[in-house]
């Protein structure tokens, strides 16, 4: 396997990291554990920034991926694909408001934003899993 075949993988490892983590910090502040919950965000946003320097190195090097094939698959993974691009560019200054407002002790603010900021976040996560899923996996199966 070589690294361009490699690399998608590793990205959708990322996005799978970040989304366990962001569930993992949820249930830490649930529980009233602050530190904990801390650790385990900034942990989500590294995996997060990890992904997106990976992400634009992959898409550098070898463009945008076509995907194969017609039918229900290739309409539901465009509307998936575009619901996760927007969403992506909306979450970067929610996030960076989210950490900032937390890290200046605002929590107030902090918890304001991030009602927003959280369910975006996991939702791009999960659905860029989804999307490699898809592109890499799926389609080559009904359509290769």
């Amino acid at each position: 396997m070589t690294i361009a075949e490699l690399h998608p993988a590793v990205n959708a490892a990322l996005n799978l990291t970040c989304f366990v983590f962001l569930v993992a910090g949820r249930m830490a502040i649930a529980r009233g554990d602050t530190a904990l919950h801390r650790k385990r965000m900034l942990t989500a946003f590294v995996a997060s920034s990890v992904f997106l320097v990976s992400y634009l190195i992959r898409f550098a090097t070898t463009g945008a991926h076509k995907y194969p094939g017609e039918g229900w698959d290739k309409y539901l993974y465009l509307i998936l694909l575009f619901s996760h691009m927007v969403l992506a560019v909306v979450l970067v200054p929610l996030v960076i408001t989210s950490l900032r407002r937390a890290h200046r002790k605002d929590f107030v603010g902090h918890k304001k934003i991030v009602a927003f900021t959280w369910p975006i976040w996991a939702y791009v996560s999960v659905t860029g899993v989804i999307v490699y899923l898809m592109l890499y996996h799926l389609a080559p199966a009904l359509h290769g």
